[in-house]
C-alpha cells in the first residue's frame, strides 16, 4: 500500500486538518509565523460586509489561499475565554505556506446582512474570491475547504467559474445538494418527497434573532477585535428535548412550540420537492457545471451518503473539461457525518465495531492542495486511487477507480412469504429465484404510533436520533415491520454501490411512505443496519407532480437508492425491513392525501406489500465476488 494510502498513527483535531497542541503553544507558535488580521469587513457587491479572519505568512512571499466560508461561529473569544480551534487549523496550514482565511456568511455573527439558509446570493463566494485574488499577498489561487455547512455552499458558487478558484475539499456536503440524478433532497429537506427533520432541530440551535446586536455603521477594525472580546453574538438557545418536540403536530408550529425562531422554517416547511424556491438560492442542481479539480469526502452512516455518491459521479461526467472529469477524487469512510478524522484503531458506530477505518486525511488534503494551487509536482495523482472506500464486515480500506467498483454486479433478491411476513417471528424470505403466485404481505400503519428510528445514518437531531450501526432485533418484533431475510451464506459476499428496490404496494388510503432498511444479521441474530430510505407515494411518477391512489389497484414504487459497502461474511444473512416508518428520521405521513406540514390528524393505512410473478417486489445488490 503506497505512502498516502496508510493510515496515519497522528491523532487530528477538527476534521483531520490540525495536529494537537495545547492552547498557549497554538497561539504562541502562530503569532511567530504567521500575520494575523482579524475582523476584516470584507465589502460585497451590494454593500454588505463580511467578517473575516486572515492567517497568511510572515514574509513579502506571495502565497495561495485555503478558504472556508461558514454559518458556524469561529470568534477568537467566548465567554471571556480565548479559543483556539480556528487557530490550529491555520496554524496547520501556514506553517505549510498557505494563507488560511474564514468568513462567516452573510448575516451570521459580525457578518452584515440577513441570513438564510444556502439562500444568501451565490455572488458573496465570487466577490470573496475577487477580493482575496486582488491582495496583494495572494498568488491568486483558491482551494476551498470545509465540512457540512462549511462544505455545502461550495458546488453552487464552483459552478460560478471563478477564475482563482483551483480546488476544492467538501466534505459531508449533501445539504448543499439540492437535485442530482434520482435524488430530489432540496438540501436534505426531501426524502423520496418525505421530510427529513434534520433540519427542523438544526434550526433551533442554530438560527440567530433578527433582534440580535447589531455593530454600528463605522466601526473601526481595532472596535471589532475589541468588541469581539465580550461579545461572540453566539445565542444560548434553552435545551430542548428533541425526542419529543419532534412529534409536535401539525409539523408547521414545529419552532412555534418551542418558541424558537421560525421565518426560515416556515417558509421552507411549506416548500414542495419542486418548488421554484429550491432553484433560487445556494443549492447546487445538476444544471449547473462544475469545473474545478475536486476531493470529495463521505461516509457511510451520513444523512446524504446516497446523493453525495450521486454529485461525485455526475461531476466526474459532466465537466466540461477533460482533465477536470479525470481529477475528481472521493474518500469514503465508515464513520458518521464529519466524524472521519474520530475513526481509532478499533471505531465503533453506534454498536458496531468497523476496526481500524484511521486514514491519513491531514496528508492527502494538504498534497492535493501542493498540487493545484501552489502547482508543486507531487505524486498524489500517482499514488491516491480514484476512489478510496472502506468496507465493513472485514474492516479495511479498499480502492477502485470508478464508483461503484467496476466489478460490481447487480444482484438481484426478490421478496417471498406465505403471507405472514409480519416481524422477526414472521415467515418473509429474501431469495435469488422469482416469485411465483403466492401471498401478500399487510400491515397497519398508524401515524400516531410510527416505527422509531433506531439508529441509521443520521445527523443534527440533538437526542431524537442516535446515528450508526444498531441491533435491530428489538425493533423487528413490531408487526407494522415486514421482515425479509436471506438464506445463511455459504460463502461471504461484498456489497458495495448503489443499492436499488422496487415494492408493488396496494392500500386502502390515497396517500401513504415506504421504507425500507438493509440490515446484515451475524450468527446470534444480531442484526445491524446498513443504510435507508424512504418513499412517499403521491410523488412516485415524479416530484412535479402529486398522484394519489385509488383502492383496489397495485402501484410500483422505486424507492430512492441506497448506498454501502459491506461484507457479508459466511455463516451471516442478509435482511431487509419493509414498513410505511421511520420517525424522526423523516416526518410522519398522516395518510390523509392533504399538505401533511398543516394536519394534526392522521388516518390508519392497511399498506400490502405484493411480490408475486406479475409483482416481483426486490432489491438489487451490487456484489462483488471474491
Amino acid at each position: 500500500m503506497n505512502k498516502f494510502f496508510r493510515i496515519s498513527i497522528c491523532l487530528f483535531l477538527f476534521l483531520g486538518l490540525t495536529t494537537v497542541y495545547s492552547q498557549d503553544s497554538v497561539l504562541e507558535e502562530l503569532s511567530e509565523i504567521a500575520i494575523i488580521d482579524q475582523k476584516i469587513m470584507m465589502p460585497m457587491r451590494d454593500g454588505i460586509r463580511l467578517a473575516t479572519d486572515i492567517y497568511r505568512p510572515k514574509g513579502n512571499q506571495k502565497v495561495p489561499i485555503i478558504f472556508s466560508r461558514t454559518p458556524y461561529n469561529f470568534n477568537s473569544w467566548g465567554d471571556g475565554e480565548q479559543r483556539t480551534r480556528t487557530a490550529a487549523r491555520a496554524l496547520e496550514a501556514v506553517k505549510r505556506g498557505y494563507a488560511y482565511v474564514v468568513q462567516n456568511e452573510r448575516g451570521r455573527y459580525f457578518s452584515e446582512g440577513e441570513w438564510d439558509i444556502l439562500g444568501v446570493p451565490l455572488t458573496d463566494g465570487y466577490d470573496a474570491f475577487s477580493w482575496m485574488t486582488d491582495q496583494n499577498w495572494s498568488n491568486g489561487k483558491i482551494g476551498l475547504l470545509g465540512c457540512s455547512s462549511t462544505a455545502e455552499w461550495q458546488m453552487a458558487v464552483a459552478a460560478l467559474d471563478h477564475p482563482s478558484l483551483g480546488a476544492m475539499v467538501p466534505q459531508a456536503f449533501g445539504a448543499g445538494v439540492g437535485r442530482v440524478g434520482d435524488f430530489y433532497e432540496q438540501g436534505n429537506w426531501y426524502r423520496g418527497g418525505a421530510e427529513q427533520m434534520l433540519f427542523f432541530a438544526w434550526l433551533y440551535g442554530v438560527e440567530h434573532d433578527k433582534f440580535k446586536p447589531r455593530i454600528p455603521a463605522g466601526a473601526t477594525q481595532e472596535d471589532l477585535i475589541r468588541i469581539s472580546r465580550f461579545y461572540d453574538l453566539a445565542p444560548e438557545n434553552p435545551a430542548v428535548d428533541m425526542s419529543e418536540a419532534l412529534r409536535h403536530l401539525p409539523i408547521q408550529d414545529f419552532t412555534k412550540n418551542i418558541s424558537g425562531k421560525k421565518e426560515i422554517f416556515d417558509k421552507m416547511v411549506r416548500r414542495k420537492p419542486n418548488d421554484k424556491a429550491w432553484f433560487e438560492g445556494g443549492l447546487y442542481h445538476d444544471d449547473m457545471e462544475i469545473n474545478i479539480p475536486g476531493f470529495w469526502f463521505a461516509s457511510w452512516y451520513d444523512v446524504s451518503i446516497s446523493p453525495n455518491l450521486a454529485l461525485y459521479n455526475h461531476v466526474r461526467k459532466t465537466a466540461k473539461d477533460a482533465s477536470v472529469r479525470d481529477n475528481q477524487y472521493l474518500v469514503i469512510a465508515p464513520t458518521l457525518h464529519c466524524a472521519y478524522t474520530r475513526a481509532t484503531e478499533n471505531t465503533i458506530v453506534g454498536e458496531r465495531s468497523v476496526g481500524d477505518a484511521r486514514l491519513n486525511y491531514e496528508e492527502q488534503i494538504y498534497a492535493w492542495f501542493d498540487l493545484w494551487l501552489k502547482g508543486e509536482t507531487n505524486s498524489f495523482k500517482k499514488d491516491i486511487p480514484k476512489v478510496q472506500y472502506y468496507t465493513m464486515g472485514i474492516n479495511k480500506w479498499n480502492s477502485s477507480d470508478t464508483w461503484p467498483p467496476e466489478k460490481a454486479q447487480m444482484t438481484t433478491y426478490y421478496l417471498h412469504s406465505g403471507g405472514k411476513a409480519n416481524s422477526l417471528y414472521g415467515d418473509g424470505q429474501l431469495s435469488l429465484e422469482k416469485p411465483a403466485d403466492q401471498a401478500s404481505d399487510t400491515f397497519m400503519y398508524d401515524p400516531m404510533n410510527p416505527v422509531p428510528s433506531y439508529g441509521g445514518n443520521v445527523c443534527c437531531t440533538g437526542n431524537a436520533v442516535r446515528g450508526g450501526a444498531f441491533d435491530q432485533q428489538g425493533m423487528e418484533t413490531r408487526n407494522d415491520i415486514l421482515v425479509y431475510t436471506s438464506d445463511i451464506l455459504d460463502k461471504g459476499i461484498e456489497v458495495s454501490g448503489f443499492i436499488e428496490s422496487t415494492l408493488y404496494l396496494s392500500s386502502d388510503v390515497k396517500d401513504t411512505d415506504l421504507t425500507i432498511k438493509l440490515i446484515d444479521v451475524y450468527p446470534d441474530g444480531r442484526a445491524y443496519n446498513l443504510d435507508e430510505t424512504i418513499q412517499r407515494v403521491r410523488y412516485r411518477e415524479g416530484y412535479d407532480k402529486e398522484v394519489f391512489m385509488e383502492s383496489g389497484n397495485v402501484y410500483r414504487v422505486d424507492l430512492t437508492p441506497m448506498s454501502t459497502s459491506n461484507y457479508f461474511e459466511k455463516g451471516h444473512r442478509i435482511r431487509i425491513e419493509v414498513s410505511s416508518s421511520n420517525f424522526p428520521r423523516f416526518a410522519r405521513n398522516l395518510n390523509t392525501g392533504g399538505n401533511n406540514f398543516d394536519e394534526k390528524e392522521g388516518v390508519v393505512a392497511t399498506n400490502t406489500i405484493h411480490h408475486s410473478r406479475e409483482y416481483p417486489s426486490q432489491i438489487s445488490l451490487p456484489v462483488i465476488s471474491d
